[in-house]
Order: C-alpha cells, then sequence, then structure tokens
C-alpha cells in the first residue's frame, strides 16, 4: 500500500473531510434558491444557509489544500472522485424530513466547524507553505 500512497493516516483523514463537503453540498443543494424552500413549506432560514455556503467554500478549500500538501496528487484525484460518486447514495439513505429545513441547515453548521477545526489540528502545517 505504501507504493501507492505512503501516508494512509493523511489519506484516511481526506477521505472523511472530502465525504463531508460532498454531504454537505448536498444537504445545502435543498436549500437553493431560497424562496423555493418556503413554497414546499419547509421553513429555511437565508442567513443561516448563506452561512453555511461560506463555511462549506472554506471546509473545501482547506481539504483540497490539506490533500494538496500531505497526500500524493493522484490519491487526490481518485478519494475525491470516489466520494463524488457515492455521496449521493450515503445521502439518499436518510429520511426525507432530514435533508431540507432549518434543523439540517443548523446540524450542518455545527459539523462544518467541527470539521474544520478538525482539519485546523490534524493539518497544523497547512498554512505553512502559503505564508
Amino acid at each position: 500500500m505504501s507504493a501507492i500512497e505512503p501516508n494512509i493516516i493523511s489519506l484516511l483523514w481526506f477521505t472523511l473531510f472530502s465525504t463531508l463537503c460532498c454531504i454537505g453540498f448536498l444537504a445545502l443543494s435543498g436549500s437553493f434558491p431560497l424562496n423555493v424552500a418556503r413554497e414546499r413549506g419547509r421553513s429555511s432560514n437565508a442567513a443561516l444557509a448563506i452561512f453555511n455556503v461560506g463555511l462549506m467554500a472554506i471546509l473545501a478549500a482547506l481539504t483540497l489544500a490539506y490533500g494538496y500538501v500531505e497526500l500524493r496528487i493522484s490519491s487526490v484525484i481518485v478519494i475525491t472522485g470516489l466520494a463524488i460518486l457515492f455521496a449521493p447514495a450515503s445521502f439518499e439513505i436518510w429520511p426525507e424530513r432530514w435533508r431540507d429545513g432549518r434543523g439540517v441547515l443548523a446540524t450542518l453548521l455545527v459539523l462544518q466547524v467541527v470539521a474544520i477545526a478538525a482539519l485546523c489540528q490534524v493539518g497544523g502545517n497547512l498554512l505553512a507553505p502559503i505564508s
């Protein structure tokens, strides 16, 4: 396995973070356009949805930066592709009430903050090449 990717622990972390990004994107897509959620009878908060989009952009950028710094580019491409391929299947098994609404956005907000904090903790040298 070390011939394919020598840094297995970083590969597992990257897999987790990229999967969270893909599933979070799918959960956020149910909130846009903002006026459609109100028409479907779902209570959605526009500010919460927009704040989640900002956090999702930060999480995705940090995840890609972590993968670029810690892994081979081939590993980043393969894991990202697998996450994009299999995230919809895991999202489809959720009950319908967990896919849209204010509760999902609040839960996603907490998960994104925890994931960003964990990513900064795991990838401590993540910002070192930039500065």
